[in-house]
C-alpha cells in the first residue's frame, strides 16, 4: 500500500524539482542580463549616440544632395537660357554685319561709279580739241605750184588739244568723235583758185574760183562735219596752177572736236 502511493507521488515530485530547477536557471539568466560592466555600458551608449547621428548625418546628406541636384538643374536650364539670348544676339549682331556690309558694297560701287564719272570728265577736259591757223607772215601770194601742194598754215591762233602742227599743216584727230572743220581763203580775181579739204586721202568739201579780169580780188571757202577716228588725218591741199592770198588774218583753217 505504501509502495503504490510512493509510486503515485514520485511523478509529482519530479515535476516539482524540474520546475524549481528551471526556474533557478531563469533567475541565473535575468542575473546575467542585469549584470553589465560599466565600461561596456558607456561604449553602448556612445554606439548608439554614433549610431543616431550616422542616421541624421545620412539625412542631411540626402536633402544636401536633393538640393545640390536642384542647383544643377537650374544653372543648366540658366546656361541654356543664356545660350539662348547668346544666340539670338549673335543672329541679330550677323544680320546687321550683312546689312553694313551691303551698305559697304553699294557704297563702293557708288563710289567706283563717281570716280568712273570724274575721270571721264578729266578726260573730257584733256581730249578738247580746237584750233585755228593762218597762212602768215607778210600779204602775198601761194602758189601756183606745178603740182599739188599742202597749205601750211603757220600762224597758230589757237591749238587747245595740240593737234595741228603748224610745220606740217595736218590736223591729226587724238580721239574719235564727230568734227567741224572750215576753211576760208582770199584770192586775186584774175587767178584761179581750187582748194580741196582732206580727210587722209579722200577729198570731203571743195572750194573754187573761176579766172576772171572783170574783180579784183576774191574771197570764199567750205565747211563740214565728219566722223573722225582716232590717227585720222584732215588738211587742205591747194591743187596746181592754182593760187589764193595770205598773210596773218586772210586764209585760215580751224576745227574742233563736237561729239565724242
Amino acid at each position: 500500500m505504501n509502495f503504490a502511493i510512493f509510486l503515485f507521488v514520485l511523478p509529482f515530485c519530479g515535476l516539482t524539482l524540474a520546475q524549481k530547477s528551471n526556474d533557478a536557471i531563469v533567475v541565473e539568466k535575468i542575473t546575467e542580463r542585469q549584470t553589465c560592466y560599466p565600461d561596456m555600458c558607456e561604449i553602448l551608449k556612445e554606439f548608439g549616440a554614433m549610431t543616431e547621428k550616422m542616421r541624421a548625418m545620412e539625412t542631411r546628406l540626402k536633402e544636401s544632395e536633393t538640393r545640390l541636384k536642384d542647383s544643377e538643374t537650374q544653372i543648366l536650364e540658366l546656361k541654356n537660357q543664356d545660350f539662348g539670348a547668346m544666340t539670338e544676339k549673335m543672329r541679330a549682331m550677323e544680320t546687321r554685319l550683312k546689312d553694313s556690309e551691303t551698305r559697304l558694297t553699294e557704297s563702293e560701287t557708288r563710289l567706283t561709279e563717281c570716280e568712273t564719272q570724274i575721270l571721264e570728265l578729266r578726260n573730257k577736259e584733256r581730249t578738247k580739241v580746237a584750233f585755228s591757223a593762218a597762212i602768215g607772215g607778210e600779204s602775198r601770194a601761194i602758189g601756183p605750184f606745178t603740182t599739188d601742194k599742202t597749205l601750211i598754215y603757220k600762224r597758230e591762233i589757237t591749238n587747245i588739244g595740240s593737234a595741228y602742227s603748224t610745220f606740217s599743216g595736218i590736223f591729226t584727230a587724238p580721239i574719235a568723235g564727230v568734227y567741224y572743220f572750215t576753211f576760208s581763203y582770199h584770192a586775186g580775181g584774175n587767178n584761179l583758185v581750187h582748194l580741196n579739204l582732206y580727210k587722209n586721202n579722200q577729198v570731203l568739201v571743195t572750194a573754187f574760183d573761176h579766172q576772171t579780169v572783170y574783180d579784183n580780188a576774191d574771197n570764199g571757202g567750205n565747211a563740214v562735219f565728219v566722223q573722225l577716228q582716232q590717227g585720222d588725218q584732215v588738211f587742205v591741199r591747194l591743187v596746181a596752177n592754182t593760187h589764193i592770198w595770205g598773210n596773218d588774218a586772210l586764209s585760215t583753217f580751224s576745227g574742233c572736236l563736237v561729239v565724242e
